[in-house]
């Protein structure tokens, strides 16, 4: 056996196992460039596939082709000369590169090579072309056996590739699925739009992460942002004004900004916008837009009508604490109590610090589990009958009858040093590689007087935790009574 049969032998075996690994579309394409320069003495390999919905080449992973490509393909000769370089895409009609290519011509084609030395081969799946191999063979000599093992590394790849498309399409079909269910199980834990519309903006933002998305409400005539901070390009704006009841989505005249309304009963209650810097929108991408708008619609209609519920409610439905109108109701029996009877009362107003930065490092999901476990500190270190409850946001109240200001004082720094020492668990937030964050929390500690309204007695406490998040934060300080 020569050497040339022996290199075609070890390459193929080699390719085999590459091909059986699970490892990544980029290290398996730059080990099987590897295998071409080393036993096939290939100077240059190219793989690229395409989207066959417009014959548009694409990557494959990580890899990519330019835009300016000199293209002249011979359809019997399969050769071309092609300028490769880094980063973009490039377009071919099917006039000009052929669908299918016939096996034999492998064999004829060792004469058509040309000065250039290059070849290019097919990758088909089911009969169909959807992507090119394209070879530098360099001054070699060029042997029947040669087409024939490239031949067989083709199919190899074809497979493969096919396989990779196949198990990332139901990857994304899953994600697809979980953000619907997540979106619909955000109203379990949650009715207030002014939270819902970031945890809805961040689950459409995950899934449809190569591109930007907006979150707007269309409120007195115009469309306001609330998800995320910014959004500058006038063309959105323009877009969303010709949004309509009834109407799936608009698209940019270059295909690459989309606008979907957020419906209700009585017409729009927002839009999601999708934003593309680098390429037209797909319609694959529209489709899962158009579907997950619709489930925003609907979970954001049934939180809306939740929210009415609640009204009447006593208790806030992420925390699990008193929700505001309970609060104030409690606030009137107790300063009642406290001035009927003589008998001590305190109060504490509490702020974790540095909210919004935890909102927008690692999301308002991490954020809602923060304040879960900020409300788990503050239900099991206080009293049985202290009164706490959620005042709104990141802040907390809580009323302890019968309690001396010194005392008072000692279960806030109690609670203080416990939140600070410790470790927030936000895995449920899908945040990558971080399972544990800290948190801490300022607090204004008010005694009652005799002479004070309720509405003062919440004020003085406001007033002092204001002082300690303008004193540096993570502390406690009490309520001047003058």
């Amino acid at each position: 056996m020569s050497k040339r049969e022996t290199d075609y032998i070890k390459f193929l075996n080699n390719l085999s196992e590459i091909l059986s690994k699970k490892i990544s579309p980029f290290n398996t394409i730059l080990a099987i460039k590897k295998l071409f320069k080393s036993y096939l003495k290939i100077e240059k390999s190219d793989f690229i596939i395409w989207d066959n919905d417009n014959f548009r080449l694409n990557e494959i992973g990580d890899l990519k082709v330019s835009r300016n490509i000199k293209r002249n393909y011979q359809m019997n000769m399969l050769y071309a000369n092609i300028a490769m370089s880094d980063g973009g895409s490039f377009y071919l009609n099917e006039e000009e590169f052929p669908c299918i290519f016939n096996e034999s011509d492998f064999y004829n084609i060792k004469n058509s090579i040309a000065e250039e030395n290059i070849i290019v081969y097919p990758l088909i799946s089911n009969g169909d072309l959807f992507g090119i191999i394209d070879l530098r063979i360099g001054d070699q000599n060029i042997e029947e056996e040669f087409f024939r093992v490239i031949n067989i590394a083709s199919k190899l790849i074809a497979g493969a590739i096919i396989n990779y498309i196949l198990n990332e399409q139901m990857e994304i079909s899953l994600n697809f699925y979980k953000a619907m269910k997540d979106i619909a199980k955000i109203i379990e834990s949650q009715y207030e739009l002014s939270y819902i519309i970031p945890l809805i903006g961040e689950m459409i933002d995950r899934f449809m992460s190569a591109h930007l998305i907006y979150i707007f409400i269309y409120k007195e005539g115009r469309y306001n942002l609330v998800w995320p901070n910014a959004c500058k390009d006038q063309q959105v704006y323009r877009l969303l004004e010709t949004l309509s009841p009834g109407r799936d989505y608009v698209l940019s005249a270059n295909s690459r900004i989309a606008a979907l309304p957020i419906e209700k009963e009585e017409g729009i209650l927002g839009a999601v916008v999708a934003y593309s810097n680098i390429e037209k929108l797909s319609q694959k991408d529209i489709d899962y837009l158009v579907q997950l708008t619709r489930q925003s619609g609907l979970t954001i209609q049934r939180a809306n009508m939740y929210a009415e519920v609640l009204k009447y409610a006593t208790m806030d439905a992420l925390t699990g604490l008193n929700n505001r109108r309970q609060f104030e109701m409690r606030l009137k029996q107790e300063v009642s109590n406290s001035k009927r009877n003589n008998k001590p009362l305190c109060c504490m107003m509490l702020d974790v610090d540095y909210f919004k930065k935890v909102n927008d490092t690692y999301g308002h999901a991490a954020g809602d589990c923060v304040l879960k476990q900020v409300s788990d500190v503050i239900k099991r270190e206080i009293r049985e009958y202290d009164i706490a409850c959620r005042y709104g946001g990141e802040e907390f109240f809580i009323i302890l009858p019968q309690t001396l200001i010194k005392e008072a004082v000692l279960v806030a720094q109690r609670l203080r040093k416990i939140i600070e020492e410790s470790k927030m668990d936000i895995q449920s937030a899908g945040v990558d590689d971080i399972r544990y964050i800290n948190v801490t929390v300022s607090i204004g500690v008010c005694e009652f007087d005799s002479s004070m309204t309720g509405d003062m007695f919440v004020q003085k406490a406001d007033k002092a935790l204001y002082e300690a998040k303008t004193s540096g934060r993570n502390r406690v300080i009490v309520a001047s009574l003058n």
